[in-house]
């Protein structure tokens, strides 16, 4: 249950420091606009991702088991948020995000965190992949500047309502997001270690405020952001609510736990390091707690965000302390610059982002796959995509279970590295 944090202090130096602070501005202006994108992807306000990066990502590399994880939201959480706001109302998302902390503080008490390897990787790869084709369907109407009065949640309803308003595709949304997807990629191969995100959206953003072109803007949607976190209160713990949104709060937990330790097992194999697992729940229990408090979005350890802070040099999990600073210190002294950012450019950088969690390059390995973990993958797919996430989940995990208690002789998966 140890942080890390406490361990790495002890040899501590001002070239860690200085490592450290480097690693830590760069990965903030990643996960800067993934954080607005994210959130409005999610059906909640662009603030409310910045708040999350804030609160959570400092407490999960506080608290955390890992070296260098930078916690914050993530693509992986945009259908299950969706669908709670859709369902209970932003209050009734903030206190299943609170009940997730609850539940996941429970799991590191009892000691849960190696029980990830019990969880079949066709079954994470296939609600991952779902989730990736949702995102990118949901983006689409930015991304082309469609007028669509209603967006329909489920997703053939969607398909049929965005190719019914396909006449109203904007050329200039479509070029500011397709420049902007190309200009990711291209700083993406060319400096991988450079902030590319950031500077790809913010350079297409100054071209539609500088040529007044006729494209959506954060501020255009929504308003001005707050330049301040707002004050933290309890929200509303009646019984009948609890146990309206216990299965969405299971749901967020379970979630935020793969994810969180799917996250730190990558970052262990690009560090040679060994993360505690059940430090990395209580971390992430005590994120989810502080940012629910503060009103914002549930979160757990970013593998994007992560790879990208041990690619910059980041040691130890002071680089996470510094990232949520530095988000809040954006928030403070640059929240109206923070509003010209175009809607069609954060659209783009979430295809990619679904783009990336499906894991493309994989796809062919999984034909090689017995067929059991193939029929595993696309059911879970399947229903991911056409019913439920938590339909998809219990079915998956049930399935995946019963067909590894019939086959008691192989070993625990042997996880691939996720690059999602």
């Amino acid at each position: 249950m140890k942080p890390k944090i406490l361990t790495t202090l002890t040899t501590y130096s001002w070239s860690l420091l200085l490592r450290d602070t480097l690693a830590g501005i760069t990965v903030a202006m990643v996960a800067l606009p993934l954080s607005l994108a994210i959130a409005i992807a999610s059906g909640a306000g662009p603030e409310k991702g910045l708040i999350t990066a804030i609160v959570a990502g400092f407490l999960i590399s506080l608290l955390g088991g890992s070296r260098v994880q930078i916690g914050g939201p993530t693509g992986a959480f945009i259908v299950v948020v969706f669908g709670v706001i859709m369902e209970h109302g932003y209050d009734g998302l903030v206190l299943a995000t609170l009940m997730a902390g609850l539940i996941l503080l429970v799991a590191a008490y009892f000691r849960a965190g190696n029980l990830i390897r019990l969880i079949p990787e066709p079954v994470i790869n296939g609600f991952t992949i779902g989730i990736a084709v949702i995102i990118a369907t949901s983006q689409i109407k930015d991304l082309g500047g469609l007028q669509l009065a209603h967006v329909p949640a489920e997703f053939l309803e969607k398909t049929t309502a965005l190719w019914a308003a396909r006449d109203t595709l904007s050329p200039a949304a479509t070029a500011i997001g397709l420049a902007s997807m190309v200009l990711i990629v291209v700083f993406r191969r060319l400096a991988p270690r450079l902030p590319g995100l950031i500077v790809a959206v913010a350079l297409t953003s100054a071209i539609v405020a500088v040529a007044g072109l006729p494209v959506e803007t954060i501020h255009s949607r929504f308003g001005a952001l707050p330049n301040s976190l707002p004050v933290p209160q309890v929200p509303d713990l009646s019984f009948a609510r609890i146990v309206e949104l216990l299965p969405s709060a299971l749901i967020i937990a379970f979630l935020a736990g793969v994810e969180s330790l799917l996250s730190a097992m990558v970052a262990d194999r690009m560090i040679a390091g060994q993360h505690r697992p059940n430090a990395e729940l209580l971390a992430q229990g005590a994120a989810n707690i502080g940012s629910s408090l503060f009103g914002g979005l549930p979160a757990t350890g970013a593998i994007a965000r992560t790879a990208t802070n041990i690619r910059a040099g980041g040691k130890t999990p002071v680089s996470g302390l510094i990232h949520a600073v530095t988000i809040l210190l954006v928030m403070r002294l640059a929240a109206p610059l923070v509003g010209y950012l175009a809607m069609p450019a954060l659209a783009g950088l979430l295809l990619l982002t679904a783009w990336n969690m499906s894991e493309p390059h994989k796809w062919r390995g999984y034909l090689s796959e017995p067929r059991a973990h193939q029929l595993l993958l696309l059911l879970t797919l399947v229903l991911t995509v056409l019913a439920d996430l938590t339909v998809a989940i219990g079915v998956g995990v049930a399935l995946g279970l019963a067909l590894r208690m019939q086959t008691r002789h192989v070993p625990a998966s042997d996880w691939s590295d996720p690059e999602r």
